[in-house]
This record gives C-alpha cells, structure tokens and sequence, in this order.
C-alpha cells in the first residue's frame, strides 16, 4: 500500500513545485512588462541546493552591475582564508633610548594591520578615548614620561590608494565612499552636525564636528528642506585634500542634525589625535606627526598589540549594514594575506582565485572591489546562485549565512516582507546605487530544503523604493516554494 501511495504523493509535490514556478514566472513577465522597466535589465536565478537541481532562470546569463551583493564574495572568500577568530592586529612600537627621567629620545610608531574597527564610535572598546587610554597606559608601562621625538604612523600594509579609480566623485566625500586604508581610523568618516533656519531653503549652519579638533575644512552650502526630509547632503572631497564641500540640505526643525563625510587622510588623523590624548594627559611630545613610509626600521621594540574584534563579527556588520569601508578593509586585507600587499588588484586576484579553485566557470562576472561601489563590476544571476550553492557545502556556511540579514528582523532587509511565515527562514544580502536593485541569499523553506537565489535589476526609471517593491513581489513568490 505504501508504495501505491508514493507515486501519487511525488505527483503532488511535482505540481506544486510547477505551480509555484509558474506564478514566479508570471509575476518576473509582468515586471519586465511595466513601463518603468521597459528598457531595464532583470535577472532571476533560483536553485534547489537540497534537490541539486535548477528551479528557475530568467535571463540568468546577463552580466549586470550587482553592487552591494559584491560583498557577498568579499565576506565569504573573508571567512574561507582568514577564519571567523581571525583579528585585525595595529601595533605600536618605539625607536631609540629612555634616559633615568623616563624622557624617550627617539620616536613612536603606530603600524597599521588594516583593522576597519580601529577608533570606531560604535563600540566602547574602540572609541578613541578608550584606544587612547589603553595606547597611553602601554607607553607609561614602558617608563616614558615624554617624547623627545615624533609620534609616526605607517600604514603601509595597503597601497596608498585607498579609493579605486572607477568610483564617482559624488560618492567619494561622503562616509560611504571613503574607502580603506592600511591604518584606519573612526570609520575613516566624521560627523557634521547641522542647525537647520527656521525657513524653508534658508542657509543652515554647522554646530560642530565630530571628532573635534580634526584637519580639515568644512565648506557649508546646506539649506534648509522640508520636516521630515532627512539627510539630502552630497559632500564632496578628495583623500588626501583637507577641504570638504556640503551641497543639499537638512530638515526642518531638528538641531544637530548629523551627517557623515570621509575623513581626509585617517592614518594622519590617527597620529595626530593620538599626539594630542598625550600631551592633554601629561606625556609631552617634541615634535609634529610624521608617516614613515618605507623607511621605518626594523629594531623596533614592542609596546602593544591592539586586536579588533573577531572577523565572525566584522563580517556581520559588513553585511548587516552594508558598509563599504569594512568591505574594502576586508578585500585589501586579503591582498596583503595572500599576496603581500593590500591592493585592489591583489584583493581581486584573490576573489578570482578562490572562483577557479572552486571550479566555478565566471565569465560574465568581474571584481575590481570589495564594496561593490564601482559600476566596473559585472555578475550574473546564475554566477551568484552556484557561488552561493559552493560556500553552503563548506564549513564557513554557518557562520558565512548568519551575517546575512533576516528577512523582517535584521540588517537592510529587517523591513521586508513583514507577513512572511514565521517557519521560512529568509537570509539575503541586499544591493542598491543609482538604478540598481538587487538581492541574493539563502532560503530554508517549510519542508526543510535549503534553496538559494540571485535578483539583479539594471537600467529602471523611477525611484528605488518603487523597483525595491517590485524585486520584493519576487522574493516573496520564491518565499513560497
């Protein structure tokens, strides 16, 4: 009796399964159908990795601009080499003699280790005053009581660029395109918090900074926008230049409102802040700060080693929030790793390397970053769906798909699909920049079967939030199966 009932009970599932594709179909036709995605590009790859087994392609094969879901492979070939335990070393160093008045005649170094959480606002143990405290009380155990010298910096574990050469001038002021550096520092971004006018259009003004007392010039062209407009502010910069220009405006109605541009020159900063904490707790400094290049020597003595976080954490946040700095931290890290030096080329040999390693055949897809900020970086559906299925078969999966946000609960996704059944557990990576939508990740459906699926959009009029709506009608059909 039992073997009567098997057919009919495959039968069943067959249907559903083909239902369920045929409505995914339908709703994909009808998007490329609208007229705002009349000239776009949409592709959708669905894979059963249970079943091993193909469910849907639409348009799969395109190469397209993925941006965010770069980090998709940033923070998996991340896990793959480094390890979750892994952690960020900076270490600080002293050159030279303390005589019996525990004067050091000689200079200190701060080496950077490419740590993105170095000096962060977001955790007490990496706040500058906290980083600061426990450099200073090293130094003291040391016997220095002041510095007949300089304090110097070295962050030459990365190249000296840290934004790669593709990225826009609109996005390279602001906090998001900063970019990484071989000594980072405060997220490589500073707070600029505005006052709006009591008027529409009317200029505002600057409150203050965050970190106070920085190098740099703050040209304010903001105005005033309407209540409850949020940041509207472009701010524009180069790296190493010490100006940065505010162009948009603030709402009405709420002081101090902050916004967040790069930070010229981090390593410098780092230095510089450092020398001041010093001196303002009694260690007197002789000289200016001063980079080391590459003559730094190579006697120095230890004063500490100051670890990051686990990389299983940053990894999480990278992918949670979707930062970009911590992104190319991790990809030049892995250039440094492999390679020798933190480059975007070497990051990217590395990403490539772990493709034709895993057997994983990638034209159509290109890598120049870790963000995935530049629009020189090309994927395709499919390519993403058979990276996802090659990660989940080793042992960084785990931890590789608990960085991903939770649909409805975490990370840039938390706000999607409120209604999705509380037995589907929905773990994606979501992309966006201008004119570019797209989302990858994994699904445990209701029977137990783990699938995985890639959707990127290229090229639709209208606004982001409206073609997120519609990727989502997507998601959620896929959700289904």
């Amino acid at each position: 009796m039992k073997k009567l009932l098997l057919l009919p009970l495959m039968l069943i599932s067959l249907l559903a399964g083909a239902q369920n594709t045929k409505e995914l179909d339908r709703v994909v036709k009808g998007i490329t159908n609208e007229v705002s995605f009349r000239h776009a590009s949409l592709a959708v790859s669905v894979f059963n990795i249970t079943k091993n087994t193909t469910v849907y392609q639409h348009d799969g094969q395109r190469s397209l601009s993925p941006a965010s879901l770069n980090k998709l492979f940033t923070t998996a070939v991340g896990f793959d080499k480094l390890g979750s335990d892994f952690r960020f070393k900076t270490s600080l160093a002293y050159d030279g003699n303390i005589d019996e008045k525990g004067v050091l005649h000689g200079n200190v170094y701060i080496i950077g280790g490419g740590d993105p959480m170095l000096g962060s606002y977001r955790y007490r143990q990496t706040t500058p005053d906290s980083m600061f405290a426990a450099w200073m009380k090293a130094i003291a155990s040391q016997g220095i009581k002041s510095i007949e010298g300089r304090i110097c910096y070295d962050p030459s574990i990365f190249d000296d660029q840290p934004l790669h050469d593709s990225w826009q001038w609109g996005d390279i002021g602001n906090y998001y395109g900063c970019g990484a550096c071989g000594l980072n520092f405060h997220e490589n971004m500073y707070f600029i918090y505005f006052n709006p006018a009591g008027s529409l259009n009317s200029p505002a003004t600057i409150a203050s900074t965050s970190p106070a007392n920085i190098d740099v010039k703050t040209i304010n062209e903001v105005i005033t926008g309407s209540a409850g407009s949020g940041d509207q502010v472009i701010v524009y910069g180069t790296p190493s230049g010490n100006e940065r220009l505010c162009r948009g405006s603030v709402p009405l109605g709420r002081n101090k409102f902050p916004i967040k541009a790069s930070l010229p020159n981090p390593a410098h900063t780092c230095a510089s802040q450092f020398a001041s904490y010093l001196r303002n707790n009694g260690i007197s400094i002789s000289s200016s700060v001063s980079e080391v290049f590459s003559k730094r020597k190579k006697d120095l003595l230890p004063v500490i080693d100051f670890n990051s976080e686990k990389y299983y954490t940053i990894a999480q946040y990278t992918n949670l929030t979707s930062n970009n700095m911590y992104a190319e931290s991790i990809f030049k890290y892995l250039g440094y790793h492999i390679y020798g030096n933190g480059s975007y080329e070497n990051g990217g040999r590395v990403i490539q390397d772990f493709f034709k390693n895993h057997h994983l055949e990638s034209s159509g897809v290109k890598v120049v970053d870790g963000s995935g900020l530049s629009r020189l970086n090309r994927v395709t559906t499919d390519f993403v769906c058979r990276f996802l299925t090659e990660v989940s078969k080793m042992p960084i999966y785990n931890d590789f798909s608990m960085s991903l946000g939770k649909v409805g609960e975490s990370g840039t996704v938390r706000n999607m699909l409120p209604n999705l059944p509380s037995n589907i557990d929905l773990r994606v990576k979501s992309g966006s920049m201008a004119d570019v939508r797209g989302y990858a990740g994994y699904l445990t459906t209701s029977k137990g079967e783990l699938i995985c699926f890639s959707i990127v959009a290229n090229g639709f009029d209208g606004s982001g939030a409206q073609a997120r709506q519609k990727l989502e009608q997507i998601i959620y059909e896929i959700a289904k199966m």
